[in-house]
């Protein structure tokens, strides 16, 4: 359908409490070849009949009883705030302050009483001709608009898929298996949003505590993969994963990276400060690794190892309780346990 044929299809609205006045204007359309005019001759009833048949145009007396046409344009404003509405005022006042009026509250173009054809046909096409150039940029706007979210939504995916896949390389050096990846990362983004931080630093929450034990890479085998208890040596060589993963994340502009970048070093830091690398205390550890911690400490004691049987997750969490205001932030803890149910739920989903 061309623009001339859109814009006869266009849908128009007459206001005015003159009958004669609305009959005389929809001669005019009609023999135009406009075919949706609809009228009314109670300005109260706009708002109603705007919100079920959204018009393309309102031609619209401004001196009515009850309601005139200012007041209408007043209302009218707080539905079209995002839309192109063409308002065009039907008017036998000329004064200026009524014209200065009208266009800021507004009305797009007048139409003078008594009626001249010619001059109504051109005014009201004109005006419907821009609403159908609007209409269609508009629409084009937002086809690619949904393009840009559906690639970004799909690049997003790629995105995580690949930081969980190279989580997954360094789990598997040590035993552990993929779906403690998406377990733990889902159980972070969960706590995010369960502490009412915003919607944006739980889905990074999401994407960067996938790299959280990245250093492990850097592990020589035979600390990594001891069967037995690591002496004191080897556990320096096995805390070393920590900056062995912020060394491999730095440097980096992304958002994400760096997120998981202060995770892979922080996460084993403990709230009285007798974690590693850094001896951090209470406030000092950043709030991604205190997350990133106590989602991490659960899903590994609910799991089965070569080396252990799954905790039950009863035990976990007195576990968890007993060890609030040492290893874990209190007020992180409080809210873990009141998700436990959906993370127990999250287990049997991504199960191993």
């Amino acid at each position: 359908m061309n623009i001339k044929e859109q814009v006869y299809q266009s849908k128009i609205l007459i206001v005015d409490d003159n009958p004669v006045n609305v009959s005389l204007l929809q001669q005019i359309l009609n023999i135009n070849g406009y075919v949706n005019i609809e009228s009314s001759c109670d300005p109260t009833s706009v708002i109603p009949l705007y919100k079920k048949n959204h018009y393309d145009l309102i031609l619209l007396d401004l001196n009515m009883p009850v309601m005139d046409g200012f007041a209408v344009m007043a209302q009218l404003s707080e539905y079209i705030k995002e839309d192109y509405l063409p308002v065009i005022v039907i008017t036998a006042m000329t004064d200026h302050d009524v014209c200065t009026r009208s266009l800021s509250m507004g009305a797009r173009d007048f139409i003078n009483k008594p009626f001249d054809h010619m001059e109504v046909s051109h005014r009201i096409f004109n005006m419907l001709e821009v609403r159908v150039l609007y209409k269609q940029h508009y629409e084009q706007e937002k086809i690619l608009e949904q393009k840009v979210k559906d690639r970004t939504m799909l690049l997003e995916e790629s995105n995580l898929d690949m930081v969980r896949r190279l989580g997954q390389a360094s789990e598997h050096r040590d035993n552990e298996t993929g779906m403690h990846i998406i377990r733990m990362s889902i159980a972070c983004e969960k706590l995010a949003r369960a502490m009412g931080l915003d919607d944006q630093f739980a889905q990074n929450m999401l994407e960067a505590s996938p790299l959280h034990d990245l250093g492990k890479i850097g592990i020589p085998d035979n600390v990594l993969l001891k069967k037995g208890k690591l002496n004191d040596d080897e556990w320096i060589i096995m805390k070393t994963h920590t900056t062995i993963g912020f060394d491999l994340l730095k440097n980096h502009a992304s958002e994400i990276v760096a997120l998981a970048q202060s995770i892979a070093l922080n996460h084993h830091e403990k709230w009285d400060g007798s974690g590693y690398p850094g001896g951090l205390k209470g406030d000092e550890i950043p709030i991604e690794a205190r997350i990133a911690s106590i989602c991490d400490v659960f899903d590994a004691l609910t799991s089965a190892r070569p080396y252990k049987k799954p905790w039950p997750v009863e035990d976990v969490t007195v576990f968890i309780k007993e060890n609030s205001g040492s290893h874990f932030d209190p007020q992180i803890t409080d809210i873990f346990i009141q998700i436990i149910p959906e993370l127990v739920i999250l287990r049997k989903q991504y199960s191993d």
